[in-house]
This record gives structure tokens, sequence and C-alpha cells, in this order.
């Protein structure tokens, strides 16, 4: 670190020795602040779930009120709280223990009455998505080193489903190694661990994630900002919605595309299978009558908040929020959320 970084941080260090010295928690407070919402991000990534990173951020700013007497400034504040909210969010999963679960896939397409078959995959029924109006604050300009903290190939979620499945140590070494460029010895001294097992430690994590992420997982695009393809699409599919068009949909659907929805264990792998889940709910008796969507972004992925209007029904009522992952012009995955979500995103309930 050097220039304006290198004296900032030294700033900001004396500033965070001060307050500790004087117990000055409100100045304390206000330097903490500062990173909530990178961290919030590291938390969610070490953990999936919106909810919980946001209450383990709290648990960091308050562990690092009351353990402020261990920053002696021998490393930047910022690492610090890093350490604070790694070793919070490690505990936290070692009290609530999480498995991924087998899914099954309705065979014939239909949601109920039909047999099911397992299929080798594995789902994470914690998994929410991340406003991406929150990432916004976040993201530094790219010529700083942490541009990392938000780039779109380690925040959308293929990448966090893929390192759940991680053990929690394996988990934080990744993060901190490959998703933030962490050098191994600050690695080791944060998980308070020994430089070979970080790097130990990596490579078991590294050849594990290749088997849950997709096989097209390296042609995808780092940029932070939707393309105009992904634009084109997602409005092709929500307009094509909106009209029940199946025809439509089936076109905008990559023939291997995938369909989960996370709690449930249900997913349908296929464009046939796909179209079929969906018909019920947007042509013939039993159908919604009216349909509306609200455009957003989750985990830099382009997302539309669907909402339905009932027989007889002048508001449209939170259906559910759809996050599609787009490859070549058309939707490889669409992984669609409960209404519970859509306060983080700023959404009403009704329309």
């Amino acid at each position: 670190m050097s220039g304006i970084g290198a004296d900032t941080s030294r700033s900001e260090q004396s500033t965070v020795v001060d307050a500790v010295r004087v117990g000055d928690e409100l100045a304390f407070t206000d330097l903490s602040e500062r990173y909530r919402r990178e961290l919030q991000v590291h938390c969610y990534r070490m953990l999936g779930s919106f909810d919980d990173s946001e209450d383990l951020v709290q648990e960091t700013f308050l562990r690092a009120w009351r353990r402020r007497e261990s920053f002696q400034g021998r490393s930047t504040f910022r690492a610090w709280l890093y350490r604070i909210a790694t070793n919070a969010c490690l505990d936290f999963l070692e009290r609530h223990q999480r498995h991924a679960r087998q899914p099954f896939a309705p065979v014939g397409g239909g949601l109920a009455g039909v047999d099911r078959l397992p299929l080798p995959q594995v789902e994470v029924p914690w998994l929410q998505p991340y406003p991406d109006r929150l990432l916004e604050p976040v993201a530094p300009s790219e010529v700083q080193p942490d541009a990392a903290v938000v780039a779109k190939e380690t925040i959308e979620l293929a990448f966090l489903a893929a390192i759940q499945h991680l053990p929690p140590k394996q988990r934080a070494v990744l993060i901190m190694r490959d998703v933030l460029g962490w050098s191994a010895n600050d690695t080791a001294a944060l998980l308070d661990g020994t430089v070979a097992a970080v790097n130990s430690a990596l490579q078991r994590a590294r050849a594990t994630l290749k088997l849950h992420l997709p096989e097209r997982r390296i042609e995808w695009s780092s940029s932070t900002d939707p393309s105009e393809e992904e634009r084109a699409v997602l409005q092709r599919y929500v307009e094509a919605t909106e009209r029940a068009d199946m025809v439509g949909l089936a076109a905008l659907l990559r023939e291997d595309a995938r369909f989960t929805m996370p709690p449930k264990p249900t997913w349908f792998e296929g464009r046939s299978a796909i179209i079929a889940s969906w018909a019920p709910a947007m042509v013939g008796p039993g159908a919604w009558p009216g349909w509306r969507h609200v455009l957003t972004r989750a985990n830099r992925q382009p997302a539309a908040a669907c909402y339905v209007r009932g027989p007889g029904e002048s508001a449209y009522r939170a259906l559910g929020l759809d996050v599609l992952r787009i490859e070549g012009g058309v939707v490889a995955e669409i992984t669609t959320f409960q209404p519970q979500v859509f306060p983080a995103f700023g959404l009403p309930l009704t329309l």
C-alpha cells in the first residue's frame, strides 16, 4: 500500500487507537460503519444468506467494540474487522450445521402427483439473493486493489451456491485468497493457522469448487454492468410471460436450461420440463389472468419481480423474484425466490 491509501490507513489506525484509548464508542462506531457493506458481502459469501449476513455484521461490530483493546494498530483496521467477521461466521456455521440436500426433478414436468428421480447435483435451500443496489456503495474503482470484492463472477448465484459445498474453513480460505486476493501469510494470520495449512485448504477448495460450478463458468464476463444482450433477453422474457406466450418463452430457454425454487427441493432440468411446469399457471382454466413485472438486478444478474392478479382482483400480488443466468443470448438458468426477499430489494408486495 502506498501514497494516499497508505496515509489514509495510517491516519485511520491512529484514530481507532485513540478512540479505543479514551473509550470513544461514537468515533469507533463511525469508523466501523465505513466497512458495513463490504463486510456484509463477505458474510453473505460465507453463509449464502442475505438475512444472516445482516445479523453477522451486527455481531461483528459488537465483538469489535467488546474486544477493542486487542486492536493495537499492527494491522489495518479493515483487516482486523475482517478477522472478526470471518470468525463470527465460522462460529455461526458451527452452531448451525447446514447440509446441501439432494434435489428432485419431476418426471414429465408436473409439480404434483408425479414420480421423482434423484439427480447427482445438490441444492442449497438457504441460498438468498443479494440486491445489486446494496452492492454499489461497496464497489471500489477499478484501479483499487479490492475491486474483486463485488466482481460479478464471485457474487453470482452459481458461485455462491458452489462455495456453500465447502467446509467452513476451506470456504473462508478460498474467499480470502481467490476472491479478496489476500496473501497466504495474511490469511493464515486471520485464521490463526499456518501458511502450509492455508495452501493445502485452498488446493482442496479449488478442486471441490470445480465439481459444483457450471461447465461454462470460465466463459462468464466479469463486468459488473448488465450487457445489452442481458437487458434484451430479460425484456423478452418479461413480455412473453405477461402475454402467456409459451412458445416465446421456450425460444428464450437453452435446451438444457435449469429452473430451481429455493428452498423448495423440486427442480426442473431442460426446456420441455420447465415449460410444462409453468403451463398450468399461465394457460388453461387455472391460469393467473394477469401478470406484471418490475425489473431489477440481483447478484450482478438480471432479475424480474413477478406479480399476479387473480380472478376478480384489482391488485397484483407478489409471486416471486426470478434471477436469470444468460449465456449466448438465451436463458441458461432461472432461480426463483419467494416474496419474502422483496423488501431487501425495495420492492412492494402489491402493485
